[in-house]
Protein backbone atom coordinates (compact mmCIF):
# COMPACT_ATOMS: atom_id res chain seq x y z
CA UNK A 1 0.00 0.00 0.00
CA UNK A 2 1.15 3.72 -0.87
CA UNK A 3 0.42 6.81 1.00
CA UNK A 4 0.81 10.58 -0.17
CA UNK A 5 1.61 12.93 3.02
CA UNK A 6 0.10 16.94 2.06
CA UNK A 7 1.28 18.65 5.09
CA UNK A 8 -0.37 21.88 6.59
CA UNK A 9 0.31 23.91 9.68
CA UNK A 10 3.45 24.81 11.56
CA UNK A 11 6.94 22.54 12.75
CA UNK A 12 5.07 21.05 15.42
CA UNK A 13 2.59 19.19 12.77
CA UNK A 14 5.42 18.78 10.96
CA UNK A 15 6.99 16.75 13.70
CA UNK A 16 3.71 14.70 14.36
CA UNK A 17 3.70 13.78 10.06
CA UNK A 18 7.15 12.56 10.54
CA UNK A 19 6.18 10.18 13.37
CA UNK A 20 3.35 8.88 11.52
CA UNK A 21 5.48 8.22 8.01
CA UNK A 22 8.03 6.72 10.12
CA UNK A 23 4.96 4.25 12.02
CA UNK A 24 3.30 3.92 7.99
CA UNK A 25 6.77 2.96 6.62
CA UNK A 26 7.26 0.04 9.55
CA UNK A 27 4.07 -1.43 8.48
CA UNK A 28 5.31 -1.82 5.39
CA UNK A 29 3.41 1.64 3.79
CA UNK A 30 5.75 3.52 1.11
CA UNK A 31 5.39 6.97 1.00
CA UNK A 32 5.06 8.35 -2.36
CA UNK A 33 6.04 12.02 -4.04
CA UNK A 34 3.23 11.51 -6.16
CA UNK A 35 -0.39 11.15 -5.37
CA UNK A 36 -1.58 9.50 -8.28
CA UNK A 37 0.42 6.91 -7.55
CA UNK A 38 -0.83 6.55 -3.33
CA UNK A 39 -3.47 4.53 -2.32
CA UNK A 40 -3.92 6.91 0.53
CA UNK A 41 -4.07 10.93 1.21
CA UNK A 42 -3.36 12.04 4.03
CA UNK A 43 -3.94 15.47 5.05
CA UNK A 44 -2.35 16.64 8.05
CA UNK A 45 -4.05 19.84 8.72
CA UNK A 46 -3.88 23.05 10.67
CA UNK A 47 -6.63 24.36 12.84
CA UNK A 48 -5.27 27.36 14.76
CA UNK A 49 -6.89 30.26 12.39
CA UNK A 50 -9.58 30.50 10.10
CA UNK A 51 -7.58 30.48 7.56
CA UNK A 52 -5.65 27.55 8.02
CA UNK A 53 -8.78 25.74 8.48
CA UNK A 54 -10.13 26.71 4.95
CA UNK A 55 -7.02 26.02 3.42
CA UNK A 56 -7.07 22.28 5.43
CA UNK A 57 -10.55 21.40 4.47
CA UNK A 58 -10.41 22.42 0.57
CA UNK A 59 -7.58 20.52 0.59
CA UNK A 60 -9.60 17.79 1.40
CA UNK A 61 -12.35 18.49 -1.20
CA UNK A 62 -9.85 18.94 -3.94
CA UNK A 63 -7.78 15.59 -3.32
CA UNK A 64 -11.42 13.74 -2.99
CA UNK A 65 -12.25 15.49 -5.98
CA UNK A 66 -9.34 15.09 -8.56
CA UNK A 67 -9.08 10.84 -6.84
CA UNK A 68 -12.50 9.98 -5.73
CA UNK A 69 -11.11 6.36 -5.71
CA UNK A 70 -8.33 7.37 -2.67
CA UNK A 71 -8.93 7.27 0.67
CA UNK A 72 -8.90 10.55 1.89
CA UNK A 73 -7.31 10.24 5.88
CA UNK A 74 -7.92 13.64 7.82
CA UNK A 75 -5.57 14.28 11.06
CA UNK A 76 -3.88 17.02 12.63
CA UNK A 77 -5.42 19.75 14.49
CA UNK A 78 -8.06 20.15 12.42
CA UNK A 79 -9.83 16.89 13.45
CA UNK A 80 -8.56 17.45 17.01
CA UNK A 81 -10.60 20.98 17.49
CA UNK A 82 -13.84 19.92 15.48
CA UNK A 83 -13.88 15.91 15.58
CA UNK A 84 -17.77 15.60 16.01
CA UNK A 85 -18.76 18.35 13.38
CA UNK A 86 -16.55 16.74 10.72
CA UNK A 87 -17.72 13.31 11.30
CA UNK A 88 -21.34 14.93 10.49
CA UNK A 89 -20.33 17.22 8.00
CA UNK A 90 -16.95 16.75 6.00
CA UNK A 91 -18.27 12.94 4.12
CA UNK A 92 -15.36 13.81 1.73
CA UNK A 93 -13.01 12.16 4.04
CA UNK A 94 -12.79 8.63 4.52
CA UNK A 95 -10.98 8.96 8.24
CA UNK A 96 -9.89 10.92 11.05
CA UNK A 97 -6.95 11.13 12.99
CA UNK A 98 -6.88 12.94 16.30
CA UNK A 99 -3.58 14.88 16.70
CA UNK A 100 -3.29 12.99 19.75
CA UNK A 101 -3.10 9.42 18.37
CA UNK A 102 -1.00 9.64 15.78
CA UNK A 103 0.71 6.35 17.36
CA UNK A 104 -2.64 4.67 15.84
CA UNK A 105 -2.09 5.99 12.04
CA UNK A 106 -1.81 2.08 11.22
CA UNK A 107 -4.52 0.26 12.42
CA UNK A 108 -7.16 3.61 11.38
CA UNK A 109 -5.84 3.59 7.82
CA UNK A 110 -6.15 -0.34 7.78
CA UNK A 111 -9.64 0.21 8.50
CA UNK A 112 -9.77 2.87 5.41
CA UNK A 113 -9.35 -0.39 3.22
CA UNK A 114 -11.91 -2.89 4.50
CA UNK A 115 -14.80 -4.06 2.14
CA UNK A 116 -17.69 -3.29 3.85
CA UNK A 117 -18.10 0.38 5.24
CA UNK A 118 -20.55 1.71 6.42
CA UNK A 119 -19.33 5.12 8.45
CA UNK A 120 -16.19 6.67 8.54
CA UNK A 121 -13.24 6.06 10.82
CA UNK A 122 -12.56 7.96 13.62
CA UNK A 123 -9.62 7.32 16.41
CA UNK A 124 -9.35 9.65 19.16
CA UNK A 125 -8.54 8.95 23.10
CA UNK A 126 -7.25 10.91 26.22
CA UNK A 127 -4.53 13.51 26.43
CA UNK A 128 -0.84 11.41 26.80
CA UNK A 129 0.57 12.77 29.87
CA UNK A 130 4.04 11.78 28.11
CA UNK A 131 5.24 11.45 24.79
CA UNK A 132 7.79 8.51 25.02
CA UNK A 133 9.17 7.44 22.40
CA UNK A 134 12.60 5.49 22.17
CA UNK A 135 12.63 5.76 18.52
CA UNK A 136 11.91 9.14 17.93
CA UNK A 137 15.21 10.26 16.22
CA UNK A 138 14.98 7.66 13.34
CA UNK A 139 11.70 9.11 11.81
CA UNK A 140 11.87 10.54 7.97
CA UNK A 141 12.46 13.98 8.15
CA UNK A 142 10.65 16.17 5.80
CA UNK A 143 12.91 19.77 6.15
CA UNK A 144 16.25 20.27 4.42
CA UNK A 145 19.20 17.88 4.98
CA UNK A 146 21.18 18.58 7.95
CA UNK A 147 18.17 20.11 10.80
CA UNK A 148 15.65 18.54 12.59
CA UNK A 149 13.05 19.41 14.94
CA UNK A 150 13.11 18.43 18.00
CA UNK A 151 9.65 18.80 20.23
CA UNK A 152 10.16 18.42 23.69
CA UNK A 153 6.80 19.43 24.69
CA UNK A 154 3.16 19.32 23.99
CA UNK A 155 0.08 22.16 24.41
CA UNK A 156 0.11 24.60 26.36
CA UNK A 157 -1.08 25.97 29.54
CA UNK A 158 -0.54 30.06 29.09
CA UNK A 159 -4.23 30.32 28.27
CA UNK A 160 -3.07 34.18 25.32
CA UNK A 161 -7.12 35.08 24.99
CA UNK A 162 -6.61 34.88 21.64
CA UNK A 163 -5.07 31.61 21.20
CA UNK A 164 -7.11 28.61 20.77
CA UNK A 165 -3.87 25.84 21.29
CA UNK A 166 -4.90 24.67 24.41
CA UNK A 167 -8.20 24.03 22.78
CA UNK A 168 -6.32 21.54 20.43
CA UNK A 169 -4.02 20.46 22.17
CA UNK A 170 -4.64 20.70 25.75
CA UNK A 171 -2.34 21.58 28.49
CA UNK A 172 1.52 21.76 28.65
CA UNK A 173 2.81 18.02 28.95
CA UNK A 174 6.79 17.38 29.02
CA UNK A 175 8.48 14.94 27.80
CA UNK A 176 11.88 13.60 30.05
CA UNK A 177 15.24 14.99 29.50
CA UNK A 178 16.35 11.48 28.79
CA UNK A 179 13.58 10.78 26.35
CA UNK A 180 14.48 14.26 24.78
CA UNK A 181 18.30 13.69 24.71
CA UNK A 182 17.86 10.14 23.40
CA UNK A 183 15.63 11.18 20.34
CA UNK A 184 19.11 14.13 19.74
CA UNK A 185 21.78 11.22 20.15
CA UNK A 186 20.50 9.77 17.24
CA UNK A 187 19.63 12.18 14.85
CA UNK A 188 23.32 13.51 15.51
CA UNK A 189 24.18 9.73 14.54
CA UNK A 190 22.62 10.07 11.62
CA UNK A 191 24.25 13.43 10.23
CA UNK A 192 21.93 15.78 11.50
CA UNK A 193 23.72 19.14 12.55
CA UNK A 194 21.16 21.51 13.74
CA UNK A 195 18.83 20.45 16.51
CA UNK A 196 15.78 23.08 17.01
CA UNK A 197 13.89 22.14 20.22
CA UNK A 198 10.45 23.42 19.90
CA UNK A 199 7.07 23.61 21.78
CA UNK A 200 3.97 26.01 22.33
CA UNK A 201 6.12 27.38 24.55
CA UNK A 202 9.46 26.37 25.58
CA UNK A 203 10.56 28.67 28.51
CA UNK A 204 7.65 26.60 30.12
CA UNK A 205 9.39 23.44 30.06
CA UNK A 206 9.45 21.56 33.26
CA UNK A 207 10.26 18.65 35.02
CA UNK A 208 7.95 15.66 34.98
CA UNK A 209 8.12 15.48 38.60
CA UNK A 210 7.32 18.69 39.29
CA UNK A 211 11.13 19.04 41.44
CA UNK A 212 13.84 21.69 40.77
CA UNK A 213 17.42 20.26 40.62
CA UNK A 214 19.79 23.24 42.28
CA UNK A 215 17.60 26.35 41.21
CA UNK A 216 17.90 26.02 37.79
CA UNK A 217 15.03 25.75 35.20
CA UNK A 218 14.04 22.53 33.52
CA UNK A 219 15.20 24.45 30.55
CA UNK A 220 18.31 24.70 31.80
CA UNK A 221 18.63 21.61 32.88
CA UNK A 222 18.03 19.88 29.56
CA UNK A 223 20.71 22.09 27.68
CA UNK A 224 23.26 20.99 30.27
CA UNK A 225 21.74 17.35 29.58
CA UNK A 226 22.44 18.13 25.77
CA UNK A 227 25.71 19.65 26.13
CA UNK A 228 27.42 16.13 27.08
CA UNK A 229 26.16 15.00 23.60
CA UNK A 230 29.71 15.02 20.94
CA UNK A 231 30.59 17.02 17.94
CA UNK A 232 30.33 19.87 16.35
CA UNK A 233 26.24 20.71 16.18
CA UNK A 234 24.02 23.37 16.48
CA UNK A 235 20.74 23.53 19.39
CA UNK A 236 18.48 26.15 18.25
CA UNK A 237 15.54 27.29 20.28
CA UNK A 238 12.36 28.53 19.33
CA UNK A 239 9.05 30.01 20.87
CA UNK A 240 10.03 31.45 24.57
CA UNK A 241 7.45 32.95 26.06
CA UNK A 242 8.74 36.66 27.78
CA UNK A 243 6.67 36.61 30.46
CA UNK A 244 8.64 33.76 32.10
CA UNK A 245 11.82 33.49 29.86
CA UNK A 246 14.72 31.67 31.35
CA UNK A 247 17.26 33.74 32.36
CA UNK A 248 19.75 31.00 33.69
CA UNK A 249 19.82 29.87 30.04
CA UNK A 250 22.03 32.74 29.02
CA UNK A 251 25.09 31.43 30.74
CA UNK A 252 25.06 27.89 29.23
CA UNK A 253 24.81 29.62 25.85
CA UNK A 254 27.46 31.79 26.41
CA UNK A 255 29.83 28.99 27.68
CA UNK A 256 28.86 26.30 25.14
CA UNK A 257 29.18 27.85 20.82
CA UNK A 258 27.27 24.73 20.07
CA UNK A 259 23.59 26.91 21.78
CA UNK A 260 23.02 28.97 19.32
CA UNK A 261 22.34 32.88 20.79
CA UNK A 262 18.83 33.14 19.14
CA UNK A 263 15.83 33.73 20.73
CA UNK A 264 12.10 33.44 19.01
CA UNK A 265 9.97 35.67 21.58
CA UNK A 266 6.68 36.17 20.72
CA UNK A 267 6.04 39.99 22.67
CA UNK A 268 3.08 40.41 20.40
CA UNK A 269 2.43 44.01 21.47
CA UNK A 270 3.70 46.65 23.89
CA UNK A 271 0.16 48.63 24.65
CA UNK A 272 -0.34 48.14 28.39
CA UNK A 273 -4.23 47.00 28.17
CA UNK A 274 -3.96 45.48 25.07
CA UNK A 275 -1.14 43.13 26.61
CA UNK A 276 -3.72 42.58 29.65
CA UNK A 277 -6.28 42.21 27.75
CA UNK A 278 -4.41 39.35 25.70
CA UNK A 279 -3.71 37.27 29.06
CA UNK A 280 -0.13 38.77 29.10
CA UNK A 281 1.92 40.20 32.32
CA UNK A 282 4.69 42.20 30.62
CA UNK A 283 5.16 45.54 29.26
CA UNK A 284 7.14 47.50 27.00
CA UNK A 285 9.78 48.57 29.62
CA UNK A 286 9.90 45.17 30.74
CA UNK A 287 9.90 43.73 27.41
CA UNK A 288 12.81 45.96 26.34
CA UNK A 289 14.86 45.48 29.90
CA UNK A 290 14.76 41.57 29.02
CA UNK A 291 16.31 42.30 25.48
CA UNK A 292 18.81 44.32 26.99
CA UNK A 293 19.54 41.78 29.39
CA UNK A 294 20.36 39.13 26.45
CA UNK A 295 22.16 41.28 24.48
CA UNK A 296 24.39 42.58 27.19
CA UNK A 297 25.12 39.05 28.14
CA UNK A 298 25.67 37.75 24.36
CA UNK A 299 26.38 40.66 21.98
CA UNK A 300 25.46 38.86 19.09
CA UNK A 301 22.04 37.40 20.21
CA UNK A 302 19.48 37.59 17.45
CA UNK A 303 16.34 38.13 18.36
CA UNK A 304 12.83 36.93 16.15
CA UNK A 305 9.44 38.08 17.32
CA UNK A 306 6.35 37.90 16.68
CA UNK A 307 3.44 41.08 16.47
CA UNK A 308 -0.58 40.71 16.83
CA UNK A 309 -2.50 43.35 15.48
CA UNK A 310 -5.96 44.48 14.82
CA UNK A 311 -7.01 42.95 18.89
CA UNK A 312 -10.09 44.04 20.00
CA UNK A 313 -9.75 47.26 21.72
CA UNK A 314 -6.45 48.37 19.81
CA UNK A 315 -6.99 51.94 19.18
CA UNK A 316 -4.43 54.34 16.72
CA UNK A 317 -2.84 55.19 20.43
CA UNK A 318 -2.30 51.51 20.55
CA UNK A 319 -0.81 51.10 17.89
CA UNK A 320 1.62 53.80 18.11
CA UNK A 321 2.47 52.59 21.37
CA UNK A 322 3.86 49.03 19.43
CA UNK A 323 5.36 50.93 16.41
CA UNK A 324 7.43 53.37 19.41
CA UNK A 325 8.72 49.33 20.98
CA UNK A 326 9.11 48.19 17.10
CA UNK A 327 11.93 51.02 16.98
CA UNK A 328 13.69 50.75 20.68
CA UNK A 329 13.65 46.64 20.21
CA UNK A 330 15.33 46.47 17.06
CA UNK A 331 14.74 42.92 16.05
CA UNK A 332 16.34 40.91 14.03
CA UNK A 333 13.40 39.83 12.28
CA UNK A 334 10.26 39.94 12.89
CA UNK A 335 6.33 38.50 11.89
CA UNK A 336 3.07 40.13 11.62
CA UNK A 337 -0.14 38.40 11.78
CA UNK A 338 -3.79 39.96 12.15
CA UNK A 339 -6.26 39.09 14.50
CA UNK A 340 -8.46 36.05 13.92
CA UNK A 341 -11.57 35.51 15.66
CA UNK A 342 -11.13 32.33 16.61
CA UNK A 343 -14.59 30.08 19.05
CA UNK A 344 -13.98 29.05 21.69
CA UNK A 345 -11.10 31.82 23.08
CA UNK A 346 -11.63 34.07 25.72
CA UNK A 347 -11.19 37.31 23.00
CA UNK A 348 -13.99 35.75 20.95
CA UNK A 349 -16.30 37.67 22.92
CA UNK A 350 -13.90 40.80 23.70
CA UNK A 351 -15.98 43.73 22.62
CA UNK A 352 -14.20 46.91 20.16
CA UNK A 353 -13.94 44.72 16.84
CA UNK A 354 -11.18 46.20 14.36
CA UNK A 355 -12.07 46.06 11.05
CA UNK A 356 -10.19 43.68 8.63
CA UNK A 357 -8.55 46.83 6.40
CA UNK A 358 -7.40 48.50 9.31
CA UNK A 359 -6.18 45.95 10.47
CA UNK A 360 -4.12 44.90 7.44
CA UNK A 361 -3.15 48.42 7.08
CA UNK A 362 -1.68 48.08 10.53
CA UNK A 363 0.44 44.61 9.53
CA UNK A 364 1.48 46.46 6.07
CA UNK A 365 3.02 49.39 8.28
CA UNK A 366 4.97 47.24 10.76
CA UNK A 367 6.20 45.28 8.11
CA UNK A 368 7.68 48.20 5.77
CA UNK A 369 9.28 49.42 8.72
CA UNK A 370 10.71 46.63 9.74
CA UNK A 371 12.84 45.88 6.60
CA UNK A 372 15.22 48.02 6.99
CA UNK A 373 15.72 47.54 10.55
CA UNK A 374 16.34 43.96 9.61
CA UNK A 375 18.63 44.88 6.87
CA UNK A 376 20.97 47.04 9.11
CA UNK A 377 20.81 44.22 11.79
CA UNK A 378 22.03 41.64 9.09
CA UNK A 379 24.36 44.14 8.14
CA UNK A 380 26.78 43.99 10.88
CA UNK A 381 27.88 39.89 10.14
CA UNK A 382 29.75 41.68 7.22
CA UNK A 383 33.16 40.78 6.97
CA UNK A 384 32.98 37.47 10.11
CA UNK A 385 33.44 33.95 9.58
CA UNK A 386 31.05 31.78 10.86
CA UNK A 387 29.71 28.14 9.66
CA UNK A 388 27.01 27.64 7.43
CA UNK A 389 24.59 24.82 6.87
CA UNK A 390 24.06 24.07 3.58
CA UNK A 391 20.57 23.33 2.18
CA UNK A 392 20.45 22.92 -1.54
CA UNK A 393 22.18 23.98 -5.02
CA UNK A 394 21.38 26.82 -6.56
CA UNK A 395 22.69 26.04 -10.03
CA UNK A 396 23.42 22.32 -9.88
CA UNK A 397 25.63 20.23 -11.74
CA UNK A 398 25.25 19.70 -14.64
CA UNK A 399 26.85 17.59 -18.04
CA UNK A 400 28.84 21.07 -19.00
CA UNK A 401 29.25 22.32 -15.29
CA UNK A 402 30.17 19.17 -13.08
CA UNK A 403 30.79 21.25 -10.05
CA UNK A 404 27.87 23.26 -8.15
CA UNK A 405 29.35 26.55 -7.05
CA UNK A 406 26.13 28.16 -6.15
CA UNK A 407 24.05 27.26 -2.89
CA UNK A 408 21.30 28.23 -0.54
CA UNK A 409 22.24 28.25 3.13
CA UNK A 410 21.08 28.88 6.78
CA UNK A 411 23.66 31.00 9.20
CA UNK A 412 23.06 30.92 13.12
CA UNK A 413 20.81 34.21 12.67
CA UNK A 414 19.04 32.42 10.32
CA UNK A 415 15.89 29.81 11.37
CA UNK A 416 14.79 27.42 9.15
CA UNK A 417 11.51 28.60 6.92
CA UNK A 418 11.10 32.00 8.52
CA UNK A 419 14.02 34.23 8.30
CA UNK A 420 16.44 35.03 5.09
CA UNK A 421 18.77 32.93 3.64
CA UNK A 422 22.69 32.66 3.02
CA UNK A 423 24.07 32.52 -0.60
CA UNK A 424 26.69 30.41 -0.78
CA UNK A 425 29.45 30.66 -2.99
CA UNK A 426 32.59 28.42 -3.40
CA UNK A 427 36.06 28.94 -4.82
CA UNK A 428 38.86 27.49 -5.59
CA UNK A 429 36.40 24.35 -6.66
CA UNK A 430 39.09 22.51 -8.72
CA UNK A 431 40.03 19.29 -7.74
CA UNK A 432 38.18 19.52 -4.26
CA UNK A 433 35.35 17.78 -2.99
CA UNK A 434 32.53 20.24 -2.79
CA UNK A 435 30.02 20.60 -0.39
CA UNK A 436 26.61 18.71 -0.14
CA UNK A 437 22.95 19.13 1.41
CA UNK A 438 23.38 19.14 5.27
CA UNK A 439 27.17 20.12 5.39
CA UNK A 440 28.60 22.37 7.58
CA UNK A 441 30.75 24.32 6.08
CA UNK A 442 32.56 27.78 7.17
CA UNK A 443 33.22 30.71 5.06
CA UNK A 444 33.56 34.78 5.25
CA UNK A 445 30.13 36.65 4.99
CA UNK A 446 30.96 39.51 2.23
CA UNK A 447 28.12 41.27 1.52
CA UNK A 448 24.31 41.74 2.64
CA UNK A 449 21.65 41.91 -0.17
CA UNK A 450 18.60 43.20 1.06
CA UNK A 451 17.76 40.51 4.22
CA UNK A 452 20.04 37.66 2.95
CA UNK A 453 23.72 36.99 3.60
CA UNK A 454 26.16 36.51 0.75
CA UNK A 455 29.51 34.44 1.70
CA UNK A 456 32.68 33.09 0.01
CA UNK A 457 33.77 29.50 1.02
CA UNK A 458 36.86 27.87 -0.29
CA UNK A 459 38.26 24.37 0.62
CA UNK A 460 38.73 22.44 2.35
CA UNK A 461 34.95 23.06 2.79
CA UNK A 462 34.01 21.69 6.44
CA UNK A 463 33.81 23.25 9.47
Amino acid sequence: MKYFLDPFGCVKNQVDAEIMMAALNNALWEAVDNPADADMIIVNSCGFIEAAKRESINAVLAWKNQYPEKKILLAGCLTQRYREELKESLTEADGFLDCDNIDKVVPTAAELFKPVRNVSVFAQGTLRAVLPDSNRGLRPLLGFPGSAYVKISEGCSNNCTFCAIPLIRGPLRCRTIPDIVEECRQLLERGVNELCLIGQDIAAFTFNNGTTENDSTALAALLKAIAVLHGNFWVRLLYLHPDHFPLDILDIIAHDKRFLPYFDIPFQHAAPHILSSMGRKGNAKIYLDLLETIRTKLPDAVIRSTFLVGFPGETEDDFKELVDFQKKACFDWLGVFTFSREEGTAAYSIKGKVGKKIAAQRKAIIEEKQLPITEERMNRFVGQTMDVLVEEAIVPATEDNQAADLWLGRLFCQAPEVDGAAVIRTADAAGTLLPKPGDMIRGTIVACNGIDLELLVSAPYLA
